[in-house]
């Protein structure tokens, strides 16, 4: 007979003593978290104030930024409390929440990703026709798209796996994670394994699905025209390249990670390799966006170059 308890709380077992280096780690952490924060937040602040930008890729990429807001702020308070404690233990409900946020930022990220490649193969393959199909309705449904069926998935998660008879409290991660949570079970866990399955296959293979067709039918019409329009797709279309696979790389391995037996890669490696995808992207698609993109390049530039101006107006003054 399996005995199953009654768990209150989860322990995270993948946390180890770092003696010395404790507040050095908090600080590196801390100093992550800012800049993500201050990165997206001006980005975002940027993208809204100037009409010149309220262009669809242009939203698109906001609700790209705030969705590296919402998947760090799920993540990065949490772990700079966990690095200056002692006992690295969750409640329950806690750790119930914090999976609703990893995985609907994962969702939302592929998600959006794929809508803004949409919004490229209809700006270079179909130009003219670009304004009247992608109209500002069709840009808030898709932002709707992005966000709302998402979260409504990953709400569905919960009633799966609160009512679980769990028989032990240990998750051997930094952070709380469903499929640890369900192999903790006591009992048959199909349901949950195959509901987790179908929304890793809807989450990630429907939006690659989309990607892939849209950058084939790019390639197919920059591989037909001049040299000035291959040079310009490509100059619009790096970023995304690079945020996808910067994305893809952490969420494949946190998906084999959670799957499979890792226990052959060392502890300090898996740590970083699963927090890969909820850091690594909020950080470099700022930097990407803000420094490739020549319109946000130019609104940055000028209102830098205004609030100088401003502050030399302020010393002459005086």
């Amino acid at each position: 007979m399996i005995n199953s308890t009654q768990v209150s709380y989860f322990t995270l077992a993948a946390y180890f003593d770092t003696g010395l280096f404790t507040y050095f780690y908090f600080v590196t952490v801390m100093c992550l978290y800012m800049f993500i924060v201050s990165a997206n937040v001006f980005l975002i602040v940027v993208i809204c104030m100037n009409r010149s930008l309220h262009e669809p890729m242009y939203l698109f990429l906001c609700s790209l930024f705030v969705n590296g807001l919402y998947g760090s702020t799920g993540l990065f308070p949490f772990l700079l409390l966990q690095i200056l404690s002692d006992i690295h233990t969750v409640s329950k409900a806690f750790c119930f929440l914090q999976i609703f946020f990893v995985y609907s930022y994962g969702s939302v990220e592929y998600l959006n990703l794929a809508i803004m490649s949409y919004d490229r193969y209809l700006a270079i393959c179909f130009p003219l026709q670009y304004n009247t199909r992608m109209t500002s309705k069709r840009v808030a449904v898709f932002i709707a798209v992005i966000w709302f069926p998402p979260i409504l998935v990953n709400f569905f998660t919960l009633p799966l796996i609160v009512p679980l008879q769990l028989c032990g409290n240990i998750i051997n991660k930094v952070y709380c994670d469903n499929h640890s949570v369900v192999k903790l079970s006591c009992y048959d866990t199909t349901v949950n394994n195959i509901y987790g399955l179908i929304v890793t296959a809807v989450s990630v293979f429907g939006p690659l699905i989309l990607i892939l067709y849209t950058y084939m039918m790019i390639l197919k019409v920059c591989s037909a025209g001049c040299k000035q329009s291959r040079q310009k797709a490509v100059s619009t279309c790096t970023p995304h390249l690079v945020s996808l696979l910067n994305f893809t790389f952490g969420a494949c391995f946190e998906i084999l990670q959670s799957r499979f037996n890792m226990s052959g890669v060392p502890n300090a490696l898996r740590i970083f390799l699963s927090l890969y995808f909820l850091t690594c992207p909020p950080i470099l698609n700022p930097l990407m966006y803000g420094l490739k993109l020549s319109k946000i390049r130019t609104e940055i530039l000028r209102a830098t170059s205004y609030r100088q101006h401003r502050r030399g107006s302020c010393y002459f003054i005086r």
